[in-house]
């Protein structure tokens, strides 16, 4: 319903995919090594991280119907491939399909969810924790052990001054969970990291596997009451 109308794109690092009050008219989906993030402006120019989007999810197509202004900006993390479609295609195929509905309002509820576990984690909890959970969050989008960040361009996300940053990653790195090299950092193990984060991570990893998975068990379920319904076909 919705492949024979998406195109394949690439997108570069720091790519902005819309601004704030602009009508999002394309929906960018993220393949495998892509990330991209919402990010809140200040009006002195001071910008941090409200969600980031991987393979799980799509920038966009949330709100498909009439004027569809953006309250972030939109910008790549992290270059790669992706899927783009018109935001209006999306919107047809919503009230043409109760599967691909429900999968964007499921996903509404995730991309919430994290937003909400990230404000209560930036309230509550250490900088190293914080750190850890980003950089796991990334590790399970892009599916690589090296994840091509800068310490400067991870402080601006994460809204902290690239010093602090500084001193928690080497703290990280002098416990061999991550290593730090030239414009990337690389997760040297990741069993270390999970327990260097907080309780955010699986707390939001645990929603968004109970909301796909009851989804599949809710088409499983659709598509055995359509069956029950067909006619039988005559002797």
């Amino acid at each position: 319903m919705l492949e024979p109308h998406a195109e394949f794109v690439e997108l570069a690092h720091g790519q902005v995919l819309f601004e704030p009050e602009e009508d999002v008219v394309i929906t960018h989906f993220p393949l495998t090594g892509t990330m991209a993030a919402l990010v809140v402006v200040l009006e002195d120019g001071r910008a941090a991280e409200a969600a980031s989007i991987g393979r799980e999810g799509a920038i966009g197509g949330i709100v498909s119907a009439g004027h569809k202004p953006a309250f972030a900006r939109a910008v790549t993390q992290i270059a790669g491939p992706a899927l783009r479609i018109e935001t209006a295609r999306i919107e047809v195929a919503k009230q043409r399909s109760l599967v691909v509905r429900d999968l964007f309002a499921r996903y509404a509820d995730a991309l919430l969810a994290q937003t909400l576990q990230s404000v209560v984690c930036n309230a509550f909890h250490p900088m190293q924790q914080r750190l850890a959970r980003w950089l796991l969050m990334t590790q399970d989008r892009i599916v690589s052990n090296e994840l091509p960040l800068t310490q400067e361009y991870l402080a601006q996300m994460l809204g902290v001054h690239r010093s602090t940053l500084i001193r928690v990653a080497r703290l990280l790195q002098d416990d061999g969970v991550i290593r730090n090299a030239r414009g990337r950092l690389v997760v040297l193990n990741r069993a270390k990291l999970e327990k260097a984060s907080c309780e955010c991570y699986g707390a939001v990893a645990r929603h968004y596997e109970r909301i796909l998975r009851l989804a599949d068990e809710q088409r499983i379920k659709n598509a055995k009451g359509a069956g029950k319904h067909k006619r039988k076909p005559e002797d």
